[in-house]
């Protein structure tokens, strides 16, 4: 590993731990040459997942969108950020373990929206809103009464 600081090609590492849910390794190194500490992290290359949207068209699946989309569902609801991580980190796991490079994104929509049912009934309805795009109020009506029933 080369010093960011004095870019000599030896370093020693300090300590070792796993990170971002064991999906990482996070090493601090120590320079040789001029002592500069620093952190790397080591992960496993992915094969790219591709999400099919509903006009056919295709676009790498991303964390963030998802987990911007949950963010704006629980805007003002007692929702951690934590929480919002690990339902992206449980629907990511789960798409990646179809062993499918391409998925729907009705799927990725249906599987956020399963684990977030179970955390906040609010933030559901959001999400879904947006994810079902309600045409009119009866749609809504028929979503929050199927919601009242499963509870």
């Amino acid at each position: 590993m080369i010093c960011p600081a004095c870019y000599h090609n030896g370093t020693r590492v300090l300590d070792s731990r796993p990170s971002h849910e064991g999906r990482s390794i996070r090493r601090r190194r120590e320079c040789e040459e001029c002592s500069h500490r620093f952190t790397t992290f080591e992960m496993v290359e992915e094969i790219p997942l591709i999400v099919v949207k509903k006009d056919g068209t295709r676009q790498e699946f991303t964390r963030e969108k998802i987990l911007r989309g949950l963010i704006r569902a629980c805007e003002k609801r007692p929702v951690p950020l934590e929480t919002l991580e690990k339902i992206v980190n449980g629907v990511e796991r789960e798409l990646r373990g179809l062993g499918k490079n391409e998925v729907n994104s009705q799927d990725v929509g249906e599987l956020v929206m399963e684990r977030l049912a179970d955390i906040d009934d609010v933030a559901y309805v959001r999400f879904a809103s947006v994810y079902r795009q309600f045409k009119d109020i009866n749609v809504f009506i028929k979503e929050l009464t199927e919601l009242m029933n499963k509870n």
